[in-house]
């Protein structure tokens, strides 16, 4: 049981939770990017999100619902991020959805300025692409 997550989720470490069901955890981020920065986590140790059961995926994005809803109170829009692999900025091997309380002015700005300047992707093979995600099961 080396996974912090899976130590707060099992109460082993202590956290600032918020509520909690029988499948996941939300909790105060211990590094806030902002006042009121929410993790919402399974107790369950898995990785990414597809290595989630169908119950524990819906239990974890009911929780994220009803957990937007008050960050939201805060300062009236909430950036919902979930990094699934290491590749995609997971620090911690285990799934977990920031909650991120966002202003006009927090200088953060959208997705996109997270990235270079927006591919220029031929329509062949964007059509490629789209043909192997609707084929790979």
């Amino acid at each position: 049981m080396g996974c912090i997550f899976c130590r707060i989720a099992s109460g082993e470490i202590p956290a600032k939770v918020i509520l909690e069901t029988e499948d996941s955890v939300s909790m105060l981020d211990a590094f806030p990017l902002a006042r009121g920065h929410v993790l919402v986590m399974p107790r369950a140790h898995r990785q990414r999100i597809q290595d989630m059961s169908i119950r524990e995926t819906t239990d974890l994005f009911l929780l994220v619902r009803k957990m937007a809803s008050r960050v939201d109170s805060i300062s009236g829009s909430t950036l919902v991020a979930i990094h699934n692999g290491r590749d995609a900025g997971q620090e911690i091997p285990h799934v977990h959805v920031h909650l991120v309380p966002r202003s006009a002015d927090d200088s953060a700005g959208p997705i996109h300025s997270m990235f270079g300047p927006p591919l220029s992707i031929p329509e062949s093979e964007s059509d490629g692409i789209c043909r192997m995600l609707q084929n790979n099961q």
